[in-house]
């Protein structure tokens, strides 16, 4: 037998990346805005950011992507009421579909959302420089990076690029088949969201599951496949989340913010908030401030 190969047509392809960011800003934030020759998009992982561009003055909402096409002007500012966490990532792309996403703002699914995580994954293996800081101009990386590091990022940026496109032209297509894994994806969206409901009480695995009427086994193993972490384990990142939010507003204490999460004293709190961060609340509260003085 003889066998004739098929040549695999690449619709977007990117081979140049320029930052990869993951900003936890101030309330006051405020960015002068930049043009550039390449693509840039900005997500908000959470709060909210007012976003300019060109003619398009928008308030882009938690879980929301805004597009700026090379050479287009645009500008952020926080809204004073709310600490953002944004993922900017810029890169380089001469396709002819990416016209589909000039002047775009579209709200990500749950596995855009995941790719996007996983490139921010990779980005902190690759690059030995901080991917918070918003004037860095060149990203160095690590002398002996993860295996396929780079590769991992190309191929999940241009998954999520594929995936975005692809489902905003087939929206009006019938619906997918409820498949077990839909089916853990909507128990892990209502635990999350009784967590973030509870961030000011003490949870325990056991009151999680009565709650939610869920086995213990069966939670555990659904939080391992979407986060890596236990779920008493996640719980504590989200309540340092919340505090750290907090602590970007400039509106409470110290004191304050360890009480409105539930926390027994301000002393457990700092504790768990250097062993989650790596710093101590008044060191995070500097390196933000730090930032956004530059």
């Amino acid at each position: 037998m003889t066998y004739k190969g098929t040549l695999l047509r690449d619709t977007i392809s990117i081979h140049e990346v320029f930052t990869i960011h993951y900003f936890e800003y101030m309330s006051d934030f405020s960015f002068a805005g930049e043009s550039h020759n390449f693509w840039e998009f900005v997500f908000v992982d959470k709060g909210e950011i007012d976003i300019y561009m060109e003619s398009i003055h928008a308030r882009l909402k938690k879980g929301e992507v805004a597009f700026h096409k090379p050479n287009e002007f645009h500008r952020l500012q926080a809204t004073g009421s709310c600490a953002p966490n944004l993922v900017v990532i810029s890169f380089e792309c001469n396709d002819a579909v990416m016209q589909f996403f000039e002047g775009k703002i579209l709200s990500l699914d749950e596995t855009e959302r995941v790719l996007l995580g996983e490139i921010v994954k990779e980005a902190k293996q690759l690059f030995n420089c901080r991917l918070d800081d918003p004037y860095l101009t060149e990203m160095t990386t690590y002398e002996h990076p993860p295996f396929g590091a780079e590769q991992f990022i190309r191929i999940h940026l241009e998954h999520f690029l594929l995936h975005l496109l692809r489902r905003k032209q087939n929206s009006s297509s019938a619906a997918p088949k409820v498949t077990n894994s839909k089916g853990n994806s909507e128990v892990f969206n209502r635990v999350l969201a009784y967590m973030e409901k509870n961030l000011c009480m003490h949870l325990t695995i056991e009151q999680l599951c009565r709650d939610n009427m869920i086995g213990r086994s069966q939670l555990q193993k659904i939080f391992q496949q979407k986060t890596g972490l236990g779920v008493i384990e996640y719980f504590s990142n989200m309540k340092i989340d919340a505090a750290k939010q907090m602590m970007r507003t400039d509106l409470m204490n110290f004191t304050q913010i360890s009480e409105k999460l539930g926390y027994s004293s301000i002393h457990y709190f700092s504790r768990q908030f250097k062993k989650i961060t790596g710093m101590t609340p008044s060191e995070y509260v500097s390196s933000i401030k730090a930032l956004s003085e530059v």
